[in-house]
Formats: C-alpha cells, structure tokens, sequence
C-alpha cells in the first residue's frame, strides 16, 4: 500500500484531532514479501535475472527493496541517489577482492592503470629508444676507458670535468674528428712518419703517443697514402659514419645528463605534436647537419660529439609551434623567454675555447626549415576561402592525428587544393624554397668537406670562439691540429708527431663534446 492511499483511507483522514487533542496515527504494517531485508528468505533484489541487465538494479525505474517505491509515490525532487561504495571505496568483502569489475571501479586503480598505459602507450617511441641507446653507449664508454687506462673515467693526462671518458677513447669511438674523415695538411701530405696518441693514453710521452692514425682512428681503421705523397692522392681517411654515430656518445655524465633531461622532456612532447617518424627525421637531420657544418668550419682538432645539435632542432621546432599557435595560448610570453634564453646561454656557452657552437647552430638552422616545412600552416595562411573542409563529419582539421591532410590528399587531390587563399600558395611556395635551399646547402657543404682546396670562411671562426687571449693562448686558436717535428725523440729521431696539436686537443676534444652539449 502506497502512503498516498494509506492516510487517504484512514479514520484520521477526516478528523485528524479527537477531543482536541492531537493522537499520532498508528504506523503502518511493515511489508512482508519475499524482497524485504527483514525477510529471512530474503535475496537482494539486484542478484534477481531481471535485473542483472540494468545498471542500476532497478526494474522500470523503481527499486523493489523500498516498500514506498511505486509507481503512486510522491516523487522527491531533493532525493539523492544511493551511495555506491564500491565505486569510490576500496573493496571490504572477500569476494569483492577478486572482482575485476569491482578492482576497475576503484579511482585509484583507474588512475594507476591510466598512468602505466600513457607511459606505454603515448607513442614516443622514437624518444625511448634512442634514450635507452644512448645510455647503453655511454656505459659502454665507461667500461671502454676503464679496461683501456685503468680507470671509468679520465684522469690522466687531465680530468674531465664532464665525469667522463678520455678524448681519445671517445675518437677511437666515433666522435667527429676531421682526421680520421678526409684530407688534413701536413698530414696527408707528411714526408715522414708521424706518431698519434693511444687511446689508451694516460700521458703524453713515451709509449703513449707512438700509435699510427689507423690505431687512434679504431672502427676498422683508416687508409693513408704514402710518404712524400700530395693532398689529391689515394687513398684518404674516409670514415663518412662519423657524422652520424656522434649522436650516440657523450663526454661525461654531466653530458649526457642535461642532453637526456631536455630529451624526455621537451623532445617527449614534440614527438607528440608531430609524430614518431617525422620526429626521428628532424632529429637525425638536424644532428647531422650541425656536424657537417662544424666540420667544415671548426677547428680541425676538435673531436666533437653529443645529441645536442639534434635537440636544438628539436628546441627550433617548438618555437615554430609557439608562434603559430600564439593567440591559442594562455601564457605565450613566458613559453618564448624560455626557448629564447635556453638557446642564448647554449650559444653563449659555445663561444668559450675549443668548443663547437658550430653543432648548436647547424641543429638549429636545420629544425626551422624543416619546421616550416613539417608543420601545419599557420590558421591565418590555411583558412579558405568558404567554410568548405575536406575533414570527414564531427572532425576538426586542426585535431586530426598527423598524416590526416596526407590521406586526405591521396583521397581527394582536388579537394585539398579547393578554395585555398593566395597566401597558402605563397606560403607552400616558401616551404618548399627553403627545403630544396636546405638539401642544396647540405650537399655543398659534404662537398666542401671532402674537397681540396676547400672553401674557408675567415671570419666564421667567430661564431664559435671570442677573440680573447688569455695567458698568451687565443681562444680562437684552440682546437687547431698542430703537428711539430721533433729532433730527439726516439727510437726514430726523424719522426713527427702532434704532441703540441693533441695538447690543445686534450682541451679541445673534450670541449668538442661539450659543444654539442
């Protein structure tokens, strides 16, 4: 019986009050049906087959352990729904222990389970992978240096303050080193024998500095013409791979410290924004490229290495990113003082001796061409001309995953190209001017390198060194490959060797990796 139809039917209804006096109404005979808690034959009502399809264990919208739940009950606006505890508490029954629909239901699981799969699944791939490759280099390189002069990392001749291995360790390796790459003067053409350092070197005297260039060199060692021979002569070190296995190692623990921190981080997001394989194209491009152009302006002696030039591609891609979507951030300002002043102390920083800015700024110039060329046009450059998008229903361009234009393209060429503005043309005709000025320029420059007489710059110099001289040494001096003639040095008095060069180079080889830092 509803409670509507129980005080309608009651002798009170119509005189509530006897003898004026008020009497309280007896209550109301509690129901015994099978559903009723109070029931010993009671079931709930939710294990019920009638109701195990409903979500909420309701039949028709009513619950039928609730005696007052039918369909002539007043409905309460301010009534709550039941509280259901195993949606935002822990599990407290035995049973529920192992219920996966229970465990799923918990928050906390939920934000545990979330977090592990967006670490899994967040597709930066390219990311992880070169993280854990260049972390399983640089131990090798530990243990290289450790089995090579008897401790993980140098001390001797001088310590590196990156917490790292030797220079020449690092040579033996795979750093960029012109020497072991093509044609070096006084070193192609050399009369004489000339005497290099070990990789195993500790000093520089003795038995330290008497190996050939082929020994220093290592990865299957390098060819030489012989004695008395010119710089046109065959054949020539030609170990090209060093423009790209540098982006592998690392000077120090310091190092690759910094370089990893930025790639987690900063490199995480645009491999995000713009995919796993243009990311990788960016990343090994703009290494690459900065080596090529420290190869051909910095100093002969320097032996460079570290992800640092593919990072500051990485770095010129989020800016590009930030100045299209400028009006669509919240604080856009500080987002550009940030990039801005990473990269000035990092060219700053490469302006100290023996250092190679030439890495930072080949990287940089190579992540903003392709930046334009990669990335979305501009939303002021690719609006149309109508509302008309070739993007299907319910989808965004401007949200679609990366390669959506692609595909859109390759299904409908004529409707990508519909109702564009002229400044979109203008604008693809910028891109691909700067992407064919780029592959022009990269070529030049491998040509450059491998050419004699090469093309030199005098005042590029600059760029990676300031014109100081302290303690009579020019920074801008350091890292050049000077080899002297020694006239007591046994068991070949004849004999040349770099001894100055590789002094400088000491220095210089170790701030060639801290230039790609």
């Amino acid at each position: 019986m509803a409670a509507n139809d129980y005080y309608s039917h009651s002798q009170y209804a119509a005189n509530p009050y006897h003898d004026h006096e008020y009497s309280n109404a007896p209550l109301p005979p509690i129901p015994q049906n099978a559903h009723s808690p109070y029931n010993s034959n009671y079931q709930s009502p939710y294990s019920h087959p009638q109701y195990a399809s409903s979500s909420n264990g309701k039949l028709g919208g009513r619950d039928p352990s609730d005696p007052f739940d039918d369909e002539n009950s007043i409905p309460l606006s301010g009534r709550q729904a039941k509280h259901a505890s195993a949606t935002t508490l822990d599990p407290i029954l035995p049973h529920e222990q192992d219920d996966p629909f229970v465990r799923d239901a918990d928050p906390r699981r939920k934000r545990r389970k979330a977090k592990k799969e967006g670490f899994l699944r967040d597709g930066c791939w390219v990311v992880y992978f070169l993280t854990v490759v260049q972390i399983g280099v640089f131990v090798g390189e530990i243990i290289k240096n450790a089995i090579l002069t008897n401790t993980p990392i140098e001390i001797h001749p001088s310590f590196n303050p990156m917490i790292g291995p030797s220079p020449y360790v690092l040579i033996n390796m795979g750093a960029r080193y012109p020497p072991c790459m093509h044609s070096i003067p006084n070193v192609q053409n050399s009369s004489i024998p000339i005497s290099w350092p070990c990789p195993a070197a500790t000093s520089l005297t003795g038995a330290d500095v008497q190996c050939t260039l082929s020994q220093l060199c290592g990865l299957g060692g390098v060819s030489l013409p012989e004695l008395g021979s010119d710089m046109t002569s065959s054949p020539t070190p030609n170990q090209w791979y060093r423009f790209i296995i540098p982006i592998f190692l690392h000077a120090g623990l310091i190092h690759i410290g910094f370089n990893l921190l930025l790639q987690l981080t900063l490199g995480r997001d645009i491999e995000k924004l713009i995919g796993s394989v243009r990311f990788a194209i960016v990343y090994f491009a703009s290494g690459i490229f900065g080596f090529v152009l420290g190869g051909n302006f910095a100093a002969t002696g320097i032996a460079s290495c570290g992800c640092s030039g593919s990072l500051f591609g990485i770095l010129a891609i989020t800016l590009i990113d930030l100045l299209y979507t400028w009006k669509e951030r919240k604080g856009p300002l500080k987002d550009l003082l940030f990039i801005v002043l990473d990269v000035a102390i990092a060219f700053v920083l490469g302006l100290l001796p023996g250092l190679d800015n030439f890495s930072h700024i080949g990287g940089f110039l190579m992540g903003l061409v392709l930046g334009v060329c990669i990335l979305r046009s501009p939303a002021a450059i690719s609006r149309r001309t109508t509302d008309y998008s070739p993007a299907p229903p319910h989808t965004s361009p401007s949200s679609s995953a990366p390669g959506t234009d692609l595909k859109t393209f390759i299904k409908s060429p004529l409707s990508f190209f519909k109702n564009r503005r002229g400044a979109w043309w203008a604008w693809w005709l910028v891109r691909a001017a700067a992407l064919v000025g780029v592959l022009i320029g990269f070529i030049l420059l491998i040509e450059n390198f491998y050419a004699w007489p090469r093309t030199t710059c005098s005042w590029c110099k600059y760029l990676s060194c300031l014109p100081v001289t302290v303690d009579g040494q020019d920074w801008c001096e350091v890292g050049n490959l000077n080899i002297t003639t020694t006239e007591n040095q046994t068991p070949n008095p004849s004999r040349r060797d770099v001894l100055g060069g590789m002094e400088q180079l000491g220095m210089a080889s170790l701030g060639g990796g801290l230039g790609t830092w």
